[in-house]
């Protein structure tokens, strides 16, 4: 339980971050909240010889609207920061982000680990990476060269792996719109273990209500990275009224259209059971806001 010898760095800013990262190379790994790194390490599952500390770098916390109604979330912002953000920040269009915090682990978890870690890590049951990818979120990624922006859908590419280059640090997460009904929930064996499915729901009703003119359906625990589920949500759209008919059809469409793993917590089979409970209480979720 004990890690490898590794040489510490400090960070002084994020440009001597990035500098450090090119300098050491595949032997380098950032380290913030150490939620997920940490904890690698002692299992000696991760053996980086050296970690770079952005934890203490200015600039990199909190959370700010633009002029266009996105949310803007600085990488070091932690979960806890976002679940105890006040209204006039996180108003009742990102609610969804608050209330998904509390399936992050518990609560000394959620103090110290960051929101970009979280992302960077790319755990395909991680809940900020299926928001993410339910919201159409930019991610911001600083390297040697500068900025680059990344679209959620183009950020993770399988099992704990991400578009990050490895002279890159994670900046900030965008979501780029107010999603005032959307709502995530997953189930895990015990209380802040990770989800064995995640399932998470972005509908938009029409305004006299009647029928659904857009929905997103996303997915945790199916696959190497969280997927968008288009069967479904063609299934929502073209459903007719909504409700929990509806809602059961469509969580019976999400269950036939991914191939679930069979792994030590579940088999395929179980987790489309539990596909079709969540996505059925997400879409309940949604639109009890």
């Amino acid at each position: 339980m004990k890690p490898a010898a590794f040489t510490y760095h400090r960070a002084r800013d994020v440009e001597g971050a990035t500098r450090l990262l090119a300098e050491l190379g595949d032997e380098a790994k950032v380290i913030a909240g150490g939620q997920s790194l940490v904890a690698m390490m002692n299992f000696r599952l991760a053996r980086p010889g050296h970690l770079v500390d952005i934890g203490g770098l200015a600039g990199l916390a909190g959370l700010r609207t633009d002029s266009g109604g996105g949310l803007h979330i600085g990488a070091l912002t932690t979960h806890h920061a976002v679940e105890t953000a006040p209204a006039g920040v996180l108003g009742a269009g990102f609610a969804v982000l608050r209330d998904a915090m509390r399936w992050v682990g518990h609560l000394p978890i959620r103090t110290r680990g960051t929101v970009g870690g979280s992302l960077a890590h790319g755990d395909a049951t991680a809940e900020w990476c299926l928001l993410a990818v339910l919201l159409d979120a930019e991610l911001v990624a600083h390297g040697p060269d500068g900025e680059r922006r990344i679209a959620a859908a183009d950020f993770f590419h399988g099992y704990y792996t991400t578009a990050l280059e490895p002279d890159e640090i994670l900046v900030e997460v965008v979501f780029p719109r107010p999603a005032p009904h959307a709502a995530l929930t997953e189930f895990a064996e015990r209380q802040g273990d990770f989800a064995t499915v995640s399932a998470a729901v972005d509908l938009e009703p029409a305004p006299r209500g009647g029928h659904f003119t857009a929905a997103r359906v996303a997915l945790g625990g199916v696959d190497a990275m969280p997927v968008r589920v288009p069967e479904a949500e063609e299934a929502l759209v073209s459903g007719g009224a909504p409700g929990p008919e509806l809602y059961a059809r469509t969580a019976a469409v999400a269950a036939e259209s991914v191939d679930p793993p069979s792994d030590g917590n579940g088999s395929a089979h179980y987790r489309r059971v539990l596909i079709r409970t969540l996505v059925a209480r997400a879409c309940e979720e949604a639109m009890a806001r």
